[in-house]
């Protein structure tokens, strides 16, 4: 194929994919639907078959739509909700695995393994179409953060189950039981070292300095790229470890965070687009009549009780009502991982693994069509859904001067903010610390002494490095280290004598 017709290619998807996302806002269907259908659309024109590329290109995808999700998490949202996370993540699955996979056994004539394996690869929720989805719904933050939680952190077993079914069709002799304990240090590995990771990320971008604002999101990517790679090859979760080391670093004070989350946010929709339309070409409308009937009933089965069945057992002592329990059970959206798992099969020759990734796409196109297209519908009738401006949160963007010691903060005021209806000259900010921006309603005001601040407010503020943190204890109500007021105190008794 001539190199002119690939980028002709490449253009096409972006744009279709960029058009597909305003006309889904209009249609009020999830994007990924419209990206699906473009890649089905395309394969009449180019043909496609190159599965191993399309699972390559996946997983770097995932990488990067976890990154992006993972950095947008507020930790002080989902620390509540871990334990039912991990829950739904782990127990969840693995009812909604058991219970799918023995329908799937009966409605596609499997065997008890291929039927396993089919609803390991649907078991899990994805976080592509949680994150994409949820991003711009007033749902309550309680289920929100719920949600994310586990679309972020369930993939392990996912891609555990898949994997274990599919060595047991191999290999007949081998058992489930023998790879548990690999799972445990897939995830053990996955947890510690996206924590240590993240916190290497963040030494490293605020502590390095570049040529140009434009190479730290270059630099945060492949972070997060080396983060899965390193877990993967010493034997942990890949996936987890992405997701993890993006929710500390989102949540850390980060040189250029605006720059990093903006770039990441296109490069992550850039992604899905490319992700979709791509596994869209692996499909042909033929393919899907043969298993049609099939797939809706299968469909059916995990909306309707694999599902609720899984969320009403994995969380009956967890202090959910039953309203909420209904709707995380209707937001189990499918997405980019079921597909791309279902490319494990046919890379490993499995019998019926052309079936298997039919009817996976089948269920991802309907659930995306009904579970996605209705959630907020869903939410407004249990009574699940809140005033959007609660959700808003302090945000802290730093932006490093060059090579000089100075930084400009973004802090966002809330209620809770110890400056409230504090004029500028009685704030007790650090020498050396200047108030220069205040944007009130969409509108830049020029500070003075006299500027009271509003609920609402954000605040541009000029600082040195040394006094970054006492500044945000004055602005934001942060707490500060003994030993930094201790330096403090130190320093200004030098000044005095």
């Amino acid at each position: 194929m001539a190199v002119e017709t690939l980028i002709f290619l490449f253009t096409a998807m972006l744009l279709m994919g960029v058009l597909a996302t305003k006309f889904s806002t209009r249609l009020g269907l999830p994007a990924l639907v419209l990206f699906l259908l473009v890649g089905m659309g395309l394969n009449r024109f180019v043909f496609f078959e190159n599965v191993e590329l399309s699972q390559l290109i996946g997983i770097m995808a995932l990488i990067i739509i976890l990154f992006e999700g993972g950095t947008q998490t507020k930790w002080n949202h989902i620390r509540p909700v871990l334990g039912a996370a991990s829950i739904l993540s782990t127990i969840g699955v693995l009812i909604t695995t058991i219970l799918t996979g023995f329908a799937a056994m009966y409605i596609l004539d499997f065997s008890l393994l291929e039927g396993m394996l089919f609803g390991a690869i649907v078991g899990s929720t994805d976080a592509a179409a949680v994150f994409s989805v949820l991003g711009n719904k007033n749902i309550k933050r309680k289920l929100t953060s719920t949600l994310e939680a586990e679309s972020g952190s369930n993939d392990p077993m996912a891609v555990f189950l898949t994997v274990a079914f599919i060595e047991m069709i191999q290999i007949p002799d081998s058992s489930i039981w023998s790879a548990v304990g690999s799972f445990f240090i897939q995830m053990g590995l996955g947890l510690l070292l996206g924590f240590l990771l993240g916190k290497l990320t963040v030494l490293v971008i605020n502590r390095i300095k570049l040529d140009t604002a434009g190479l730290y999101p270059v630099l945060a990517l492949a972070m997060a790229s080396l983060t899965y790679i390193l877990t993967d090859t010493l034997g942990g979760s890949g996936l987890l470890a992405v997701y993890v080391m993006a929710v500390y670093v989102g949540n850390n004070d980060l040189m250029y965070r605006f720059t990093i989350l903006r770039f990441n946010e296109g490069f992550a929709w850039m992604m899905q687009i490319l992700m979709f339309i791509l596994l869209g070409l692996l499909v042909f409308p033929t393919q899907l009549l043969d298993v049609f009937w099939q797939g809706i009933i299968l469909s059916i089965i995990l909306m309707f009780l694999s599902r609720p069945i899984a969320i009403f057992l994995s969380m009956i002592f967890l202090k959910y009502s039953v309203k909420e329990k209904l709707f995380i059970s209707w937001s189990g959206l499918k997405g980019a991982v079921p597909i791309v798992l279902a490319t494990y099969p046919i890379v490993a020759d499995i019998p019926n693994s052309q079936t298997i990734f039919n009817a996976v796409f089948f269920v991802v196109l309907i659930s995306a069509l009904v579970q996605g297209s209705s959630l907020s519908w869903v939410a407004s009738k249990l009574g699940l859904t809140e005033d959007k401006s609660k959700n808003l949160m302090p945000s802290l963007e730093i932006i490093n001067l060059g090579t000089t010691d100075s930084e400009i903060m973004e802090v966002s005021i809330t209620s809770n903010s110890p400056a409230l209806d504090t004029s500028l000259i009685d704030l007790e900010l650090p020498a050396n610390t200047l108030i220069i921006g205040v944007i009130r309603n969409d509108e830049l005001i020029t500070p003075s002494g006299n500027t009271v601040i509003k609920d609402g407010d954000t605040l541009y503020v000029l600082s040195n490095k040394k006094s970054r943190d006492r500044a945000k204890n004055v602005l934001m109500g942060k707490k500060i280290k003994e030993k930094e007021v201790k330096k403090a105190s130190k320093r200004k008794h030098k000044q005095k004598s």
